[in-house]
């Protein structure tokens, strides 16, 4: 067929095509990094479709002869990896690209109508730009090339469709993340040890960071890590997939986090100030596991105005505010600890946050690891809540979400593996997060082990989730199934007996469809996608 007939559409990448493109991607960031940046500031990371399209472009403009031998030997992937929506379309090169490919490839005859041979075409004139660019002075002659970021417009939210694996049909199981079709994007994730959550979050972060990280809305993205696998070291490789590197890892252990957990007064009404003690002191009430009474509760509040009226409503520290709880006791009591104090002094002896904000926690991808923290103790507890509570004071600051004509914008997820340590008291930040932030285009990922874990006395997740995922279960909850899936007698029978049969990196989850039109099974079962 003749090159005429090329189409763009629908193409895959071949296997292992960041692995050949590792050398010169680490080439390109090395040549236009600076050797060494202040602390807190990141160097360049370039995603993966940024350098292939600049190889591409390099590829394609060598005038020698083509043939098909060597992308005809290239094979897919077999992660069936989709090349994202933008790598043709960004700056408007897609017209040049198919110019190109017609003017190279004219006197070639090939399947130019199906997706795996112009993936492979496409793959070749990649490669054969990275031996261009790899050629001694062979960066600095096409560096100015790469291309840049232009005007932004709302028209340019791409669309958010995660591949996440296979139904067992074998069509491709995907979750609309940012269609106006869909309530919200939020995502639980419910699975035992050894059930596969771990490559289920990295498959959900990959897709996400591929499908934005090349435009003018990227989905950023901070995760919790509890068990401290994607802070590993040995697993450093993993973070290439999500377009970041080690920098994004943040360990309270080795530093404090560079920025404070505390709102900024200046110029606002001590009102304001008063209210937010009174949460605050509760955060503080609610991660000890020791029971704080009315009047230590009272004094605490006090702490946090006297603490901000002393520093003319600037952010405060845990020092201050213990401080000026300690001149609030009885004389003869201030050498004495209490439950706040113990609470307090913990803060105080682990340093975990800095006094001033150093960077910005939406504007880049960060990890924390937590791996070094007792799970169930104050600081992971600490931690997680007050971080979380600074997203809260970042996004009341944000203008609403971008909207156009059929998406809206995402702005950030917050991830939380293990989060059945933080569900089980009241946690207003992660239940603001949910029922306020998605207008500001903040969302949340939580993973835990038991699915009942989600619905409490202090919220319904459930209830908040566009997406719950059901691995497999240590224990089954009646309860929650027919709420999930709508469900009752032999139905619901059919569902354990599913969830009970799922392997490793196999789930359960919602067809919304069917529930909608009550017809079919109300639940869709996918193999995941094997990324990890």
């Amino acid at each position: 067929m003749n090159v005429e007939n090329i189409r763009l559409d629908g193409l895959r990448w071949v296997r292992d095509m960041q692995d050949m493109l590792t050398q010169v991607k680490q080439t390109l960031e090395n040549r236009i990094n600076l050797e060494e940046y202040s602390e807190n500031i990141r160097p360049v990371t370039l995603n993966w479709s940024t350098v292939m399209r600049s190889c591409l472009l390099v590829g394609l403009s060598d005038k020698s002869p083509r043939d098909l031998h060597m992308a005809l030997e290239l094979q897919m992937s077999k992660h069936n990896e989709p090349f994202p929506g933008t790598f043709f379309t960004k700056a408007n090169l897609r017209a040049v690209f198919l110019a190109l490919l017609k003017l190279r490839y004219r006197n070639v005859d090939g399947e130019w109508d199906t997706p795996n041979f112009v993936s492979k075409v496409v793959a070749q004139e990649i490669l054969h730009g990275r031996d261009i660019l790899m050629k001694e002075g062979g960066i600095d002659e096409w560096l100015r090339f790469i291309p840049l970021r232009g005007g932004k417009s709302a028209q340019d939210i791409p669309e958010l469709l995660l591949h996440i694996g296979e139904y067992s049909n074998g069509m491709p199981a995907k979750l609309d993340i940012n269609s106006r079709a869909i309530a919200n994007t939020q995502v639980l994730v419910a699975g035992t040890t050894g059930s596969g959550k771990t490559n289920l979050i990295a498959v959900l972060l990959n897709q996400l960071r591929a499908a934005s990280s090349d435009t003018h809305y990227p989905v950023n993205f901070l995760l919790f890590d509890y068990k401290g696998e994607f802070s590993d070291p040995t697993n450093v490789h993993w973070l290439q997939l999500f377009n970041t590197d080690a920098k994004a890892i943040l360990n309270p252990i080795e530093r404090p986090l560079p920025f404070t957990p505390f709102k900024d007064f200046t110029g606002r009404p001590i009102n304001e100030v008063n209210l937010y003690a009174t949460s605050l002191a509760t955060a503080l009430c609610a991660i000890s596991p020791a029971r704080i009474g009315a009047n230590m509760d009272n004094r605490l509040s006090q702490a946090i105005i006297d603490a901000y009226t002393e520093k003319d409503m600037k952010p405060v520290t845990f020092k201050d505010v213990l401080d000026h709880y300690t001149r609030l006791m009885p004389e003869k009591k201030q050498d004495e600890t209490d439950s706040v104090k113990s609470v307090l002094n913990q803060l105080v002896r682990n340093h975990i946050f800095a006094e001033n904000d150093a960077i910005d926690l939406l504007h880049d991808c960060y990890i924390i690891n937590l791996g070094g923290f007792e799970k169930t103790g104050i600081m992971a507890k600490a931690i997680v809540y007050f971080v979380i509570s600074k997203l809260n004071n970042i996004y009341e600051q944000l203008p609403k979400q971008a909207v156009n004509e059929g998406r809206v914008e995402i702005r950030h997820f917050t991830i939380i593996d293990e989060a059945h340590y933080m569900l089980g008291f009241e946690n207003k930040p992660l239940q603001n997060l949910i029922a306020v932030g998605r207008n500001k285009g903040m969302s949340v990922i939580l993973a835990t082990q038991n699915m009942e874990s989600f619905k409490s006395k202090h919220f319904d997740f459930y209830a908040n989730a566009q997406y719950p995922l059901i691995m497999k279960q240590q224990q089954q909850n009646d309860s929650v199934l027919k709420d999930l899936f709508g469900v009752a007698g032999s139905e619901l029978q059919e569902v354990k007996q599913a969830i009970a049969g799922l392997q490793k990196g196999e789930l359960i989850t919602k067809d919304a469809n069917n529930m909608a039109l009550g017809i079919g099974k109300h639940w869709q079962k996918v193999k995941v996608s094997h990324l990890i």
